[in-house]
């Protein structure tokens, strides 16, 4: 489908197909929007806006192998004129901080009357950043987000590691990154289970988020002689 030139071509990206029609009809019957393409996960999501090259993505919190903040913020890098509002139902300061970070336009909550929403959305697209900082409307806390870190801390590549995991990297890309193998990043992240008490990396992405590890700048360490792998 094309849109008119003086619209803004929309993605709208949630798991829930109920609530993806919803917020399409409430954009269709806006002036200035044309919904260009739909996805229920994350990347399914990099796949659409790669194809429709739309102006704004909406995308929920909670989507399947991927959350909606570390598409944000491989939907930033990739396509950096982009503008990405997050559309969740969670009111939480850890999700809005760690949203900002990943370079969203905006933080809104899913029980906004939809003529705010429309408007919040013209606002963020408009103005960049003029919503950010602040969740818009009133939404429920998130038990997921809760968990908070205790025991051993981790160490500053553990939490290099983390971070990376949060921004949606797989081993081998962070393997890469940190000039170290895949196995001693399965290692690492071995280890942050253990000492988090999580089993899968979306568990490790949820308690990130509660404790700003997304957000936060790690020191790198020193990548190791080639010749020798770090423990």
């Amino acid at each position: 489908m094309t849109a008119p030139d003086d619209t803004i071509r929309t993605v709208i990206v949630d798991d829930h197909e109920l609530l993806r029609t919803g917020t399409r009809r409430i954009l269709e019957e806006a002036r200035g929007f044309t919904v260009v393409g739909e996805a229920a996960d994350a990347e399914t999501a990099r796949q659409v806006v790669a194809d429709t090259g739309p102006d704004l993505v909406i995308a929920d919190i909670r989507l399947p192998t991927a959350n909606g903040i570390e598409l944000a913020a491989r939907l930033v890098d990739d396509h950096p004129q982009l503008v990405v509002v997050i559309l969740s139902a969670y009111d939480d300061e850890h999700y809005v901080r760690a949203a900002m970070a990943a370079g969203v336009s905006g933080y809104l909550l899913k029980t906004m009357p939809s003529h705010e929403l429309v408007d919040a959305l013209r606002q963020a697209y408009a103005g960049g950043r003029a919503l950010a900082g602040m969740p818009q409307g009133t939404g429920e806390k998130d038990p997921a987000a809760a968990p908070q870190l205790t025991g051993e801390h981790l160490t500053a590549r553990e939490a290099e590691v983390v971070r990376l995991v949060a921004r949606g990297m797989s081993n081998k890309a962070i393997a890469h990154q940190l000039g170290i193998s895949a196995r001693t990043v399965e290692g690492h992240l071995n280890h942050v289970f253990d000492k988090l008490g999580v089993l899968s990396r979306t568990e490790l992405v949820h308690v990130a988020l509660a404790n700003s590890l997304f957000t936060r700048d790690v020191p790198r360490e020193p990548a190791p002689d080639r010749t020798r792998e770090e423990r």
